[in-house]
Protein backbone atom coordinates (compact mmCIF):
# COMPACT_ATOMS: atom_id res chain seq x y z
CA UNK A 1 0.00 0.00 0.00
CA UNK A 2 1.68 3.31 -1.15
CA UNK A 3 -0.32 6.26 0.52
CA UNK A 4 1.02 9.67 -0.78
CA UNK A 5 0.18 13.23 0.16
CA UNK A 6 0.22 16.00 -2.48
CA UNK A 7 -0.82 19.62 -2.86
CA UNK A 8 -3.93 20.24 -4.54
CA UNK A 9 -4.10 22.00 -8.28
CA UNK A 10 -7.26 23.48 -9.78
CA UNK A 11 -7.42 19.75 -11.71
CA UNK A 12 -8.54 18.65 -7.78
CA UNK A 13 -11.01 21.03 -7.51
CA UNK A 14 -13.77 18.78 -8.60
CA UNK A 15 -12.30 15.65 -6.30
CA UNK A 16 -12.35 18.14 -3.56
CA UNK A 17 -16.16 19.28 -3.75
CA UNK A 18 -16.65 15.50 -3.73
CA UNK A 19 -14.94 15.26 -0.30
CA UNK A 20 -16.91 18.32 1.27
CA UNK A 21 -19.76 16.62 -0.32
CA UNK A 22 -18.84 13.35 1.59
CA UNK A 23 -18.42 14.75 4.93
CA UNK A 24 -21.19 16.90 4.75
CA UNK A 25 -23.03 13.84 4.38
CA UNK A 26 -21.22 12.14 7.32
CA UNK A 27 -22.14 15.49 9.31
CA UNK A 28 -25.55 14.78 8.83
CA UNK A 29 -25.76 18.02 6.55
CA UNK A 30 -25.63 16.66 2.77
CA UNK A 31 -28.08 19.25 1.41
CA UNK A 32 -25.66 22.00 2.91
CA UNK A 33 -23.20 22.54 0.34
CA UNK A 34 -23.71 24.90 -1.95
CA UNK A 35 -19.82 25.11 -3.05
CA UNK A 36 -18.99 24.60 -6.22
CA UNK A 37 -16.17 23.59 -8.69
CA UNK A 38 -15.98 26.78 -9.75
CA UNK A 39 -15.93 28.54 -6.50
CA UNK A 40 -12.80 26.46 -5.54
CA UNK A 41 -10.64 27.16 -8.35
CA UNK A 42 -11.68 30.95 -8.27
CA UNK A 43 -11.44 31.15 -4.26
CA UNK A 44 -7.96 28.54 -3.87
CA UNK A 45 -5.95 28.47 -6.89
CA UNK A 46 -6.07 31.96 -8.35
CA UNK A 47 -3.50 34.97 -7.94
CA UNK A 48 -4.18 35.27 -4.20
CA UNK A 49 -5.66 31.62 -2.53
CA UNK A 50 -8.09 31.91 0.29
CA UNK A 51 -7.39 28.47 1.19
CA UNK A 52 -5.19 25.45 0.45
CA UNK A 53 -5.70 21.40 0.65
CA UNK A 54 -4.10 18.72 1.00
CA UNK A 55 -4.66 15.38 -1.32
CA UNK A 56 -4.14 12.21 0.38
CA UNK A 57 -3.78 9.25 -2.41
CA UNK A 58 -3.68 5.18 -1.54
CA UNK A 59 -2.18 3.38 -4.55
CA UNK A 60 -3.24 6.15 -6.59
CA UNK A 61 -7.22 6.71 -5.31
CA UNK A 62 -7.80 9.47 -3.90
CA UNK A 63 -8.35 8.49 -0.08
CA UNK A 64 -8.95 11.91 1.72
CA UNK A 65 -7.97 15.65 1.99
CA UNK A 66 -7.26 18.35 4.38
CA UNK A 67 -8.61 21.52 3.34
CA UNK A 68 -7.12 24.53 5.63
CA UNK A 69 -5.89 27.91 5.91
CA UNK A 70 -3.91 30.64 7.44
CA UNK A 71 -5.06 32.51 10.74
CA UNK A 72 -3.21 35.52 12.76
CA UNK A 73 -3.35 35.50 17.31
CA UNK A 74 -2.90 38.64 18.15
CA UNK A 75 -1.85 37.69 21.15
CA UNK A 76 0.66 35.01 20.53
CA UNK A 77 1.33 37.55 17.56
CA UNK A 78 2.00 34.87 15.05
CA UNK A 79 0.24 33.22 11.93
CA UNK A 80 -1.67 29.87 12.82
CA UNK A 81 -3.31 27.28 10.76
CA UNK A 82 -7.09 26.99 10.78
CA UNK A 83 -8.18 23.46 9.35
CA UNK A 84 -11.28 24.00 7.73
CA UNK A 85 -11.92 20.34 6.99
CA UNK A 86 -10.05 16.91 7.23
CA UNK A 87 -11.98 13.83 5.87
CA UNK A 88 -10.93 10.04 5.12
CA UNK A 89 -13.25 8.42 2.96
CA UNK A 90 -14.18 5.12 5.05
CA UNK A 91 -12.95 2.73 3.33
CA UNK A 92 -9.94 4.45 3.64
CA UNK A 93 -9.86 5.18 7.31
CA UNK A 94 -7.59 3.55 9.80
CA UNK A 95 -4.72 3.23 7.46
CA UNK A 96 -2.77 6.14 8.76
CA UNK A 97 -3.86 8.85 5.97
CA UNK A 98 -5.86 11.40 8.52
CA UNK A 99 -2.74 11.27 10.61
CA UNK A 100 -0.67 11.78 7.90
CA UNK A 101 -2.47 14.61 6.77
CA UNK A 102 -2.47 16.36 9.88
CA UNK A 103 1.04 15.58 10.27
CA UNK A 104 1.99 17.24 6.76
CA UNK A 105 -0.22 20.28 7.80
CA UNK A 106 1.82 20.80 11.11
CA UNK A 107 4.57 20.98 9.32
CA UNK A 108 3.76 23.52 7.12
CA UNK A 109 2.40 25.55 9.92
CA UNK A 110 6.00 25.01 11.28
CA UNK A 111 7.61 25.85 8.07
CA UNK A 112 5.35 29.26 8.18
CA UNK A 113 6.27 29.94 11.55
CA UNK A 114 3.49 29.11 12.54
CA UNK A 115 2.47 28.41 16.73
CA UNK A 116 -1.05 27.61 16.19
CA UNK A 117 -2.74 24.53 14.45
CA UNK A 118 -6.71 24.74 15.43
CA UNK A 119 -10.22 23.48 14.19
CA UNK A 120 -13.61 22.08 15.19
CA UNK A 121 -14.90 18.84 15.57
CA UNK A 122 -18.61 18.00 15.74
CA UNK A 123 -19.17 16.67 20.09
CA UNK A 124 -20.69 13.60 18.72
CA UNK A 125 -17.64 12.54 16.16
CA UNK A 126 -16.20 10.41 19.48
CA UNK A 127 -14.09 8.54 17.08
CA UNK A 128 -12.39 11.73 15.84
CA UNK A 129 -12.32 13.14 19.55
CA UNK A 130 -10.21 10.08 20.30
CA UNK A 131 -8.31 10.60 17.37
CA UNK A 132 -7.32 14.15 18.29
CA UNK A 133 -6.98 13.56 22.34
CA UNK A 134 -4.71 10.71 21.23
CA UNK A 135 -2.32 13.42 19.61
CA UNK A 136 -2.36 15.56 22.52
CA UNK A 137 -5.02 17.73 20.86
CA UNK A 138 -6.73 20.19 23.52
CA UNK A 139 -10.40 20.80 23.56
CA UNK A 140 -11.48 24.55 24.25
CA UNK A 141 -14.72 23.56 25.94
CA UNK A 142 -15.16 27.04 27.49
CA UNK A 143 -14.92 28.67 24.19
CA UNK A 144 -18.25 28.76 21.41
CA UNK A 145 -18.43 28.79 17.95
CA UNK A 146 -19.58 31.88 16.80
CA UNK A 147 -20.98 32.63 12.99
CA UNK A 148 -22.39 35.47 11.20
CA UNK A 149 -24.22 34.13 7.83
CA UNK A 150 -26.86 35.03 5.19
CA UNK A 151 -29.37 37.09 5.88
CA UNK A 152 -28.19 38.15 9.20
CA UNK A 153 -24.43 39.33 7.86
CA UNK A 154 -26.57 41.51 5.11
CA UNK A 155 -28.18 43.60 7.75
CA UNK A 156 -25.11 44.05 9.90
CA UNK A 157 -23.35 45.02 6.65
CA UNK A 158 -25.97 47.12 5.37
CA UNK A 159 -26.83 48.69 9.04
CA UNK A 160 -28.14 52.56 9.10
CA UNK A 161 -27.93 52.66 12.96
CA UNK A 162 -25.57 55.59 13.89
CA UNK A 163 -24.56 53.81 16.60
CA UNK A 164 -22.87 51.25 15.16
CA UNK A 165 -19.42 52.20 14.14
CA UNK A 166 -18.37 52.23 10.83
CA UNK A 167 -22.41 51.88 9.68
CA UNK A 168 -23.19 52.93 6.59
CA UNK A 169 -19.55 52.26 4.86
Amino acid sequence: MSIVIRKATAEDAVQILEFVRALAAFERAPDAVTATVEGLIRDGFGPHPFFECLIAQCDGQAAGFAFYFFNYSTWAGRPGIYVEDLFVLPEYRRLGIGKGLLKRVAAIALENGCRRLQWEVLDWNTPAIDFYRAMGAEFLDEWRNVRLSGEALDRLATCSDPGVAGAGR
